[in-house]
């Protein structure tokens, strides 16, 4: 009988495997793998070896560096489109993009996280923003994690950022909130305009902003973002599309009861 513990740890172990391998699409070496998973060498051969069996990875030559295949992404995508999730959001961002000319993302509440699920690229020429898709937000510096948090109790609020962890400047913008305090007082100016905005927080020379999709009860399901290189979206410009945004996540919180993964996510 299979020991339910091992096999916890096993999939704990695939699935580290596959976010590893998932931001390194050039692919890595097996020891390489290992070693940054602290895992046996010979154990991640093994599993290796049942993620190419299975189709959802593959080395790239003999003896050679392991990297994922498109069958993880294609999953990824039959999900969200399955769930209505596209064909509802978007036309909607469509929109948004094309008034605004910058990037436009719909980011999913999904249990402590948010998770960027679709785009669309609004600047036709000059410098375009667009940040990987499918990854997990920033909430201490991002636009659309402080439209989520701005939602919640400052309790709630906190919790999730302590569990994430703050962005540092190094790593993310030179004006990233690094102390609870100077993120509660950004976020209560964020619930004074409605929407989120930030400058230099989480990358230098960009801005953003978000406004959150809330069911009734004022709790949000998703959030939509807008976001761009700074010399364009200035701060006047992020406040003449706050209107248009903010209508906009209203649309999509109308127009998401058809979906079921929307319909999940209220019933949490």
């Amino acid at each position: 009988m299979m020991n339910p513990p091992a096999a916890a740890g096993t999939v704990d172990r695939v699935l580290r495997i596959l976010e590893t391998l998932a931001g390194a699409p050039e692919g890595m070496p097996l020891a390489a793998l290992a070693d940054e998973l602290a895992l046996p060498r010979s154990a991640c051969h093994r599993l290796l070896a049942d993620l190419v069996r299975c189709g959802y990875a593959q080395q790239l030559r003999a003896q050679g560096d392991y990297a994922l295949t498109t069958k993880l992404a294609a999953v990824g995508l039959g999900f969200l489109g399955s769930a209505g999730i596209v064909d509802i959001a978007q036309p909607i961002i469509d929109r948004v993009a094309a008034a605004s000319g910058e990037l436009v993302r719909l980011a999913l509440v999904d249990g402590d996280r948010l998770t960027f699920v679709a785009k669309s690229q609004g600047a036709r020429s000059g410098l375009r923003y667009d940040a990987d898709m499918g990854i997990d937000v920033r909430l201490s510096c991002s636009a659309g994690g402080h439209a989520w948090l701005m939602t919640l109790s400052e309790e709630r609020a906190t919790e999730l950022v302590a569990k994430q962890g703050f962005g540092d400047a190094k790593t993310f913008g030179p004006k990233a909130p690094v102390s609870f305090r100077a993120l509660i007082a950004i976020l209560e100016q964020d619930r004074q305009r409605g929407f989120s905005m930030i400058s230099e927080m989480y990358a230098p020379g960009m801005t953003a902003m978000a406004a959150p999709v809330l069911r009734r009860g004022r709790e949000a399901i998703a959030v939509i973002t807008i976001a761009g290189p700074m010399q364009r979206l200035t701060e006047a410009r992020m406040l003449e599309l706050g209107p248009s945004l903010v209508a906009a996540a209203a649309e999509l919180a109308m127009a998401s009861a058809t979906s079921p993964l929307f319909a999940s996510a209220r019933q949490r």
